[in-house]
């Protein structure tokens, strides 16, 4: 009763944690699911009522199980090995937005040129030369900063040379 109160308990843990947003709690939630799934595996073969799987020690009919802790052995092993790759992952990786949340009707507006209803811009290469204009245009309105392309910088260049003659 014990063993089933305490898979109970690291399922329901590992399940609410999962569901949380963040890339830690997910590794922490499956690794309390693995760890939870070990522990049934386990208590499948729970050796309480039988002898030590040792064949000096007892019969066959008498010796508890030994495959199902040779499949949390070989679990534990795999579980530890992707938790360290999710856990490199995260350090290597992005940020995963739970401390900068973005606005959503910024991210909208940024995105809007990556629409791809077919209005005739991918022609000949002009599609990522407009959408790379309207992004740079809406991202100057947005910071009050310009972007320099083509005659801006033709404009520049020409300003440059007469305050440097």
């Amino acid at each position: 009763m014990i063993i089933a109160a305490i898979i109970a308990i690291l399922v329901a843990g590992g399940v609410y944690l999962v569901m949380q947003r963040g890339m830690m709690r997910l590794i922490l939630g499956v690794t309390l699911i693995s760890h939870a799934i070990n522990v049934l595996i386990l208590a499948t073969g729970n050796s309480a009522w039988r002898q030590d799987p040792l064949m000096d020690r007892a019969t066959a009919g008498e010796a508890a199980d030994p495959l199902p802790q040779a499949f949390v052995l070989t679990a534990i092993v795999i579980s530890m090995a992707a938790t360290a790759v999710m856990l490199t992952l995260t350090a290597l990786g992005r940020d995963d937005d739970t401390r900068h949340p973005e606005d959503p009707e910024r991210t909208a507006r940024r995105n809007r040129v990556l629409n791809t209803t077919g209005h005739g811009l991918n022609r000949a290469g002009s599609g990522d030369r407009l959408a790379k204009q309207a992004a740079d245009q809406r991202l100057s309105e947005e910071t009050g900063q310009g972007v320099a392309r083509g005659a801006d910088r033709r404009i520049q260049k020409e300003k440059k040379k007469e305050s440097g003659a």
